[in-house]
């Protein structure tokens, strides 16, 4: 069995090393909302790959000199930009279903006209 990219499987302590931070900066970077790790029936935190790169996401960040809030402010920007390019392609995809749809009814058209 193998895990997806957004299955939580890494503890704290895990998490912490693979992005080599303090596990007190991982807490931190959760109460200010920037990660939101999954919880188990104990309430331990488990981290996903998904989450692991958002953290590395707000390091570099902070690493430029934003602040905590500047992250989020940039993170929720370039989320909102993600979402509008996949609604955008999606948009595109059905405008080029419709004109092939159309062209086909031309196709059609000027065939049975011969």
């Amino acid at each position: 069995m193998r895990k997806t990219i957004g299955e939580p499987v890494y503890v704290i302590s895990i998490a912490a090393k693979l992005v080599e931070m303090h596990p007190q900066t991982l807490r931190l970077y959760e109460r200010a909302g920037l990660v939101k790790p999954a919880r188990t029936g104990k309430n331990i935190r488990l981290y996903s790959d998904r989450d692991i790169e958002r953290l590395r996401q707000v390091q570099r960040l902070t690493n430029l000199g934003l602040n905590l809030a500047g992250v989020e402010m940039v993170l929720d920007l370039v989320h909102r930009m993600e979402t509008m390019r996949r609604e955008m392609e999606e948009q595109l995809q059905r405008r080029e279903e419709e004109m092939e749809r159309e062209l086909d009814r031309l196709r059609q058209r000027v065939a049975a006209a011969r």
